[in-house]
Formats: C-alpha cells, structure tokens, sequence
C-alpha cells in the first residue's frame, strides 16, 4: 500500500492509553516479524487453552505521528482490522476536533490536557458505535496487576483515542479560542491550578445538557427573554425548565443536575457576559434581554455558548429573516420586439422586500421603516431586520439590458461583486421565453430547391438559426466538423428565398482562403437556384451584388476590403472556421466588427479552444453586449470557472448563453448513427542512437541556459526546447535542417514506412498531418523514394492548386495527402481518405479532433482509422498522457496548446523533458 512508512500489510495496531492524553501511543506489532527497532509489550493474546499474557516486539509511535497514514486507510486497503479500526476512530476524532468539539481539562497527574466534548447525541451514537466494532487486537492491553486476566474495554480504547487526537493536535492559543475556553489561551498551561474551578464537573455533558431558550415577546414592544432548560444526555426526551427543577421535580434527573446547571452558567459567563446576571440568583432559571443581546443569540454567542456546552434554542417563529429579492425590466413602455431589442439600453434594478419569498406589501414595509428594533413584528410573525437589507431596499440601481436579459437566462446577476438572485419581468422575460423556445424549434421541412435531404439534427440547425435572426441576434453554430454545418447555411437561405416574394438582402460568407473554393461548390450542388461569387483575386468587385446573392470571400481580403465590404446592407455575413476570429483585439476580428449586417452566424467545430474568453470573443461578433466587457466576463466568468472549478458559475453561464450557441458532438446519440466507425490508436516508436544523443544534447544545453533566464526570455527558450525536441523525435535531419539521408535514422519515420506501405497495399488512401513544412517535404521525399504517390498541401499553395490537389485526393488519383495542420486542418472535405496519421503532435485536443475530421464526418461510409506516433521515453510520450485527460475532459475550460509548460518551473521541465528508457524509465 502506497504512503504507508509505520504501518505494513500485517501490522496490529495496540492502544497504551497515557497520561495526559497526549502521552497515548500506539503498540505496531506484528506476529511473525518482529520489528528490530521494537521494544517488547505485554498483551493478552489467544492461546490454545483460551488467552494469554504474551510479549511481542512492537514499535512505539504516538498519534500524531501516525496519524497522516491512518487517515489515508480506505475500506479496500491493504491492512489489519485493528489498524483499519483505527483508520476510522481517528477520522471522528478528527471531525470533532474540526467542529470546535474541544474542552479542557486536567490530567490525572495535574497536567494540562485538551479533551473532546461536549457530544451530542449523535456524536455518542458514532462512538457507541465504534466501540461495539472495535477488534480485540485493538485493545488487548492487560490492566490490573492481580485477580482474573483482564484487557482494557473498548470503550475506554476508543475514549483514549479521542482524548490523544484532541490533545496532540489542536495545541495552540486559537483552540482555545474555538472551542470558547479563553482562559485556556494562556502559553502557561503548566499552571492549570486557577484554572481548576472552571474545570470542576466537565464531564457534565456527558449527563445533562443544559439549554438556553429565546421567547419570543407577547406584545409587539415587548421585551424578549431567555429561560434554561436541561436535557438528559441519556434520554433526550427527557427535558424539564430549570425553574421546575429548583421546584424539586427533577426526580427522574441525575442527582447532579444542580450542579451541573451552575457550572455550565458559570463556563457560558466566560464566554457571553450577559449569562452574570444569572449567577446573581441562588435558584437561576430566566431573565429578560435586550434587543442587542437577543440578536446575539443569532450569532457568535450561540457558537461560543455551544462551545461551553449550552444549547441555544431559537423559537422557529423567529427563523424567518427578511431578505430583499432583486427585480429587474425595462421602463414602461418598452418593447422587446424583434428588431428593436438594444443590449445597450438602460433596464431598472429594483429590490423588494420577502419573508420566505412572500413579497411584504407597502403597509408591512411602512411598518419596518418605523421600527428601529432588530427584530420586528409584521403579519403576526418576529422577523430578524438586518439593516443592510433595509438599506437595500431604498436602492434603485440602472443596468444594461444585456445584463438584464443574461439574468433572465441565467437567473442571476452580480451587482457589487455580489451574485445574487433575480426576478425579471416585462418584455425582457418574454423576450428570454423566446430565446429558450428556439434552441427547441419547431420542426422544418426541407427546402423544395434543396438537392439534398437534411438530416433531423440538420433541419433543427436551420430552424433555430432562422428563429435567432427573426428574432434580431446572432448566434454560434458550434457543431463538430464533419456534421454539415455549410448544407445547414444554404438550406436557410433557399428557406429565405421561398417564404419571401422579393429577394432579400445579399449574404457574406467569410472563410479561410481554402474554404472558399468548397463554399462556391456546395452551393452550387445543393442550391444551384442561388446566385453566389467568390469575392476574390485582382479583378474582385461589388459593384455587380444584387439582393439574395451570395458572396463569398476569405478573412485576408476582409480585413483589407473592409472599407468596401462595409458599405453594403448584408442580410446575413456568416463567419466560417470562425476561431479566426476568437481574438477580439486582432485586425481580422475588428474587420469583421465592422461589417453591417441584419444578423451574424458563426461556424465553428471549437468554441473553445483555450480559453473561455475565445467564446466571448465569438458571442461578441454575433451579439454584441451580451456579456458585457471582456474583462467583466474574465472576472465573473473566466476566472471562476477556468481556474475554480465552480460548478455553480458553470451551471449559471451554461443556462444564459444556451440559446446563442448549438452545440452537437459526434457522439450524441442522434447523430452517432449518421457516422462510420472510427478506431483511434496510438504508436509508441523508439528513438535510434542518433536521435536519443541529440535529443540529450538539447536538453543539456537548452535547460543550462533556461535556469539562468527569466521572464519572457526564459518563455522563448522553453518554447525552442520544445521545437527542437520535436524536431528531433521526428528526424535528426529535420533538426539538422539536412536533405537527408532518410533511411535507417528516425524511429518514427520507420513505423510511418510500415503503416503507410500496409495501407497503400491495401488501396486505402490516407492524410498525414505534420505542423512542419520541412517534415512534409521529408516526408513526401521518402514517400517518393519507396514509389508511393504522395502530395503537400501547405499555406504556401494558392487557392487553384490546394483546389486540384483536393480535387485529384477525392478522385483516387493518389493514396497518401502531407498536409500542413495549419493550412488544411480545417474547412476541407476529403472523405477518400480512411486512414488519419499525426506524425506530430499539435498538443491540443480540439486542433486534433479538427483535422482528423477532414476524414469522418456526414458523408463519410467506410470506417476511420485514427493513428498517433508518439516517440517512447520523451516529452511526446508524457504529453500524450496529458493530452488523453483533456479529451477526458472536453467540456472544461482547460489550456490546450503549449503555452501551460513554459509556465512549469526548473525541476518540472526537467521532468517533462528527460530523456528516458524505452521501456518507461529514466536514464
């Protein structure tokens, strides 16, 4: 078992009970090995005629210090009963010690000594329960020096179990402190002597409980007052008033109880003065309280009372708090109608006063602006008035509608860095009803001048990007690649062009340079009764548009045409592959700002690549002003739920921005159906002699330099460590910037020979994905080399050669596509291919999944499959390991990329980059 120093597989645990507590060990034993450091213990052990005095070698070990092993024990570990039993009691005595449990008290010997109480009932139902369970071997300790053979009971184990936690732990002035026994606070804690009469009888708790009972006033001036009461500890349905009890009619009580009264007064004084005035009465049994000091029974006092023993006991008339709810709409007048609706404009923060969500009329709160009592009168019913919330209700705040309506989505809002809840009324709530019922819409009929059939998840994309637009905003069509989210944009508009008699306004689509050719295309074979041109080349223009025409264009020429672009009346502009604009501060994401347009729709199979903030950036572009700034969106959304983990922030973020984004995987089950087969695998290759040297020689030299730097100089040298490594991993001569040879050098270029040459012979056709332009000539080199027909298709290629490259790919023309990741990770349609290889690794999830989409996805028949060479004993091999936990995890909010480890410190990249054996250890 893991973790485990003291304590081993067949090791007994034996408690010697000590004085003080502290003092307790444990006996570790075992049977057949002998611990040669142990020293010998006398147990009562089992013999063949019954039991037996019998010595063992134990080791001797306090509490404490074994304790951080046995909280660790589980159910399923590896240990002895006893040592399991113990697992358990000092996980209570733990809780115990966490909830204030703590007293103090005197040890049989004079000294000082914390101890756990008081208990509830409950506390000693726990213990009871843990005694009954306790293991022989736990306490087979001989007490008694003469009559019959006799061990300690198992109650008195656990008891000195308690007592060793509560005093080996907590020793420092703040216990005092929690527990409510100031004067224990003192550093001198050998002189206990004046501390005796505050401990006399502290063992009371565990026979009566003594109680302190709020009444609540008769008149609505009256004055509030507290009675005391005792429960016995036995049985807690035994309870009597005090003032019945000095009547002499506590018969049934212990005989004690007196006793036990006073000294808990006298323990409550020292913590809640006002308890005094009771010790001035030879009988206490009530008095009456200021409002003050009623109200501190609400609070602190309470804690510190239960810490002295005493109970509180608050009326259940006086648990309704007046709290004030928030209420938000527009001024009267206002319209929410499609259109019309501005995020910008001004709503109404208003805030109302309820008793257990009762709204308090004009008459009730005319009654608590008079009172200036903390506890109040109204319908009958003592409330507690907190002022703040008094002063609240006299606010009346202003807040944009965009924040009105994310609270009428999320049902919360933060004002003054407090989240709290909201109602919201008016045309906003309407306007939300609407917005929730179009991520379920209604269901939509094919297009007639559709030559396709959409699927059902295609024709609900449809209708909720027209139901979003009818409505006047924009949203994010977030689904995987692959699920036909250009069919769902042409679809809409030959749905627009048949429900209207006259053409509408003209639509841009804006996509990578790649895409564009495939847009053109797609129109052309699904709705070749829509007019389209591409928006590209010298001779490009506008001046010919006309209404319900398509133009289609990249983000380069956007951003430079921006002017032009910008003085058109677009109907539609459609953001393709719209991380490309997930920046908001780049030129292309302020370009496309600038477009005009009557709505705004994203494509994108990776809201969120990085970080949170990238879907703000596109919610941004497509609803300007519904998460308001982005630096209020990191501070209320970002942060919280990227490094916090809140699950509430989540939830809340989930529910606003639910309506603006669709989002469908291709493992739902809908769409699971819709798809081929894929099978995803990874290759461990071995480095050969010439990569592991170079790869040490980087290290060495590359980390010198990077524990003498810092800031962004130490970032820029993590980051040419990891290029380099790579480089490396992938072939000495693409570190070396050599023209070969290729043969014999690189392990992973040896098992890409054998799977690429496996799959050609089987006439499959694959793509191969390298981040480097220089490994793609490599590759496509020795793929020339061995006779197999191969292409590169990078950022370099205009937009007529990636074009007759796909082209010739879709045809069969040749087996194996090199690609660039960045040029054609996405927007390319290229299921010819059943066979995916990264031959190096992006180190982001999201990017991954995006190009090995190229291959499956809605068109794709033939099963997919999915290879991952990874070099063994490198970085590669240990951030695949990360890698797989972020698929795990692919609805968090997590880095992706590499930027996370040129934040690790000296050790941890060293770590990271050592250079291992093949089978998993480091040289």
């Amino acid at each position: 078992m893991t973790g485990l120093r003291l304590i081993g597989t067949e090791t007994n645990a034996t408690i010697i009970p000590g004085s003080p507590a502290r003092a307790s060990h444990l006996a570790l034993w075992e049977s057949d090995h002998p611990d040669p450091a142990g020293d010998e213990v006398v147990l009562v052990l089992p013999s063949a005629d019954g039991v037996e005095l019998r010595s063992v070698v134990a080791r001797r070990v306090s509490l404490a210090e074994v304790i951080d092993e046995l909280v660790v024990v589980g159910p399923t570990s590896a240990v002895t009963p006893s040592v399991r039993a113990w697992a358990v009691v000092v996980r209570a005595a733990l809780a115990l010690v966490a909830r204030g449990r703590l007293k103090p008290a005197i040890a049989a010997d004079g000294a000082d000594q914390w101890t756990i109480g008081p208990l509830s009932e409950r506390d000693r139902s726990l213990r009871s329960h843990l005694v009954e369970h306790l293991p022989v071997a736990a306490h087979c300790v001989p007490i008694g020096d003469s009559g019959p053979l006799r061990i300690l009971s198992a109650e008195a184990a656990v008891v000195a179990c308690y007592q060793a936690i509560a005093d080996s732990m907590p020793r420092t002035p703040a216990a005092a402190l929690l527990s409510g026994q100031r004067e224990w606070a003192s550093n001198d804690v050998n002189d206990v002597a004046r501390l005796r009469p505050l401990l006399s009888g502290s063992d009371s708790a565990e026979r009566t409980i003594v109680g302190l009972r709020l009444q609540v006033p008769e008149f609505d001036d009256g004055v509030f007052r507290c009675e005391l009461q005792l429960r016995s500890a036995v049985d807690p349905s035994r309870v009597i008033d005090a003032a019945t009890m000095w009547g002499g009619q506590a018969a049934l009580f212990d005989h004690r109880a007196e006793t036990d009264l006073l000294l808990a007064i006298r323990r409550g004084a020292t913590v809640w003065p006002p308890l005094r005035r009771l010790l001035d009465f030879a009988e206490p049994s009530s008095m009456d309280l200021t409002d003050l000091e009623a109200m501190e029974l609400f609070g602190s006092a309470a804690t510190d009372l239960g810490g002295a023993g005493i109970e509180v006991l608050v009326p259940t008339a006086l648990t309704k708090t007046l709290t004030a709810s928030a209420h938000a709409e527009p001024p009267p007048g206002t319209d929410a109608s499609p259109g019309w609706f501005d995020l910008q404009s001004v709503c109404q923060l208003t805030w109302r006063a309820t008793i257990d969500g009762e709204v308090l009329s004009e008459a009730q709160l005319e009654v608590l602006a008079r009172s200036s009592r903390p506890m109040v009168k109204v319908a009958d019913e003592w409330i507690v008035v907190d002022p703040a919330v008094i002063a609240k209700l006299e606010r009346r705040e202003l807040l944009s509608s965009a924040d009105a309506l994310a609270a009428a989505l999320g049902g919360q809002i933060l004002v003054d860095d407090e989240l709290i809840d909201v109602d919201v009324g008016g045309s906003i709530a309407d306007l939300a009803a609407r917005l929730r019922s179009a991520a379920d819409p209604e269901p939509f009929d094919d297009p007639k001048e559709l030559h396709a059939e959409l699927r059902p998840y295609q024709r609900r994309g449809v209708a909720w990007i027209e139901q979003m637009s009818t409505l006047g905003f924009g949203g994010v069509l977030a689904d995987d690649m692959g699920l036909g989210k250009t069919i769902q944009v042409i679809a809409l508009l030959l749905h627009r062009a048949e429900v209207s008699s006259t053409p509408g306004a003209p639509t841009l689509v804006v996509c990578p340079a790649s895409v564009v050719t495939n847009w053109e295309r797609e129109i052309e074979r699904f709705a070749p009764s829509i007019t389209s041109r591409r928006y590209t080349g010298p001779d490009r223009d506008l001046a010919a548009v006309r209404p319900g025409e398509v133009v289609i264009t990249s983000y380069g020429l956007a951003r430079r045409d921006v002017g032009d672009l910008s003085r058109i009346n677009w109907g539609l502009v459609v953001a393709d592959e719209a991380q490309h604009i997930k920046n908001p501060n780049s030129s292309t994401a302020r370009a496309m700002r600038r477009v005009p347009s009557a709505a705004r729709l994203a494509l994108t199979g990776t809201p969120v690549e990085n970080r949170l903030t990238e879907l703000w950036a596109l919610l941004d572009w497509t609803t300007p002003g519904l998460l308001g700034t982005v630096e209020s969106f990191r501070r209320r959304v970002s942060i919280p739920i990227e490094r916090d983990r809140d699950p509430e922030v989540s939830e809340r973020f989930g529910r606003m921005v639910a309506p603006f984004v669709m989002r469908r995987r291709k493992d739902d089950p809908a769409i699971v159906p819709e798809l081929p087969p894929k099978t995803e695998t990874d290759h461990e290759v071995a480095l050969t002699p010439e990569q592991a040297a170079l790869y040490q020689a980087v290290v060495d030299d590359v980390l010198a330099k990077v524990s003498q730097t810092g800031g962004i100089a130490r970032r820029g040298l993590v980051l040419k460590l990891l290029t380099e490594l790579k480089q490396v991993c992938n072939h000495p001569a693409h570190f070396l910037r050599q023209p070969g040879p290729l043969a014999g050098r690189s392990g992973k270029l040896e098992a890409f020979e054998e799977l690429v040459t496996a799959i050609a012979d089987a006439g499959d056709s694959m793509l191969v994905f390298t981040q480097y332009v220089v490994m793609g000539n490599l590759l496509i080199q020795r793929l020339s080399e061995l006779g197999i027909g191969a292409e590169f298709l990078h950022g370099s290629l205009s937009i007529t050669r990636r074009t007759e490259m796909v082209d010739r790919f879709q045809a069969g023309e040749f087996p194996v596509f090199v690609i660039s990741l960045k040029a054609g990770g996405t927007g390319l349609n290229l299921t010819q291919a059943t066979h995916v290889v990264h031959y190096d690794r992006w180190w982001n999830p999201a990017v991954e999944n995006q190009a090995s989409d190229r291959a499956w996805r809605i068109g794709q028949t033939r099963p997919v499959q999915i290879h991952r060479l990874n070099s063994t004993g490198t970085l590669e091999e240990r951030i695949a390991a990360v890698l797989d936990h972020k698929r795990s995890l692919a609805d968090s909010v997590i880095g992706s990329g590499e930027t996370w480890i040129s934040e690790l410190d000296d050790a941890e990249l060293a770590e990271l980059v050592e250079l291992g054996d093949p089978d998993g250890g480091m040289r």
